[in-house]
C-alpha cells in the first residue's frame, strides 16, 4: 500500500514538473497568458492538496488546516516540508497528528535559534558630551 501511496505522489509530482516545463502551444494574447498561469497555479494547487491527502491522516489534516487560519505561512513550510519528505521516501506510514506536533515543534525551535543578537560598541564615543550634560 505504501507503494502505490508513492507512486502517485511521483506521478503527482511528474505532472507538476510537466507543467512547470512549459506545456507547448502559443500564447495568442495577455489574456491568453494569464489564463494558462492561473490553470497551472490550480493545477499545481491540486497536486499539492492531492499529496497532502495521501500523506496525512485526517486529524493531522484539519490541525494542518487550523494552523493555515491562523499562520498562513508557517502552514505552508510545515506542508513543503513534508512534501519533500514524502518526495524523497522518508515517509514510511501517514503522519499522525502527533508526528505533526513533533514537527512543528522542531520547525519553531530551529526559528528561535535564527535570533539575531545585537551588541553594541563601547568606548567610541567622546566624554566630552557627557561632561556638557553634567555641566562640568
Amino acid at each position: 500500500m505504501a507503494d502505490a501511496d508513492l507512486e502517485q505522489i511521483r506521478k503527482a509530482r511528474l505532472e507538476q514538473l510537466k507543467t512547470q516545463g512549459g506545456g507547448g502551444g502559443s500564447a495568442s494574447g495577455g489574456s491568453s497568458g494569464q489564463e494558462q498561469q492561473a490553470q497551472k497555479q490550480q493545477q499545481e494547487a491540486e497536486a499539492r492538496k492531492s499529496v497532502l491527502n495521501q500523506i496525512l491522516e485526517p486529524d493531522a489534516a484539519d490541525r494542518l488546516g487550523r494552523i493555515r487560519l491562523v499562520k498562513e505561512q508557517r502552514a505552508t513550510d510545515v506542508e513543503n516540508r513534508l512534501i519533500m519528505l514524502a518526495q524523497t521516501g522518508q515517509l514510511r506510514q501517514k503522519v499522525t497528528e502527533t508526528q505533526l506536533k513533533d514537527l512543528l515543534n522542531a520547525m519553531v525551535d530551529n526559528q528561535e535559534q535564527e535570533k539575531i543578537v545585537v551588541t553594541r560598541r563601547k568606548g567610541w564615543d567622546d566624554d566630552e558630551d557627557d561632561d556638557e550634560l553634567f555641566g562640568l
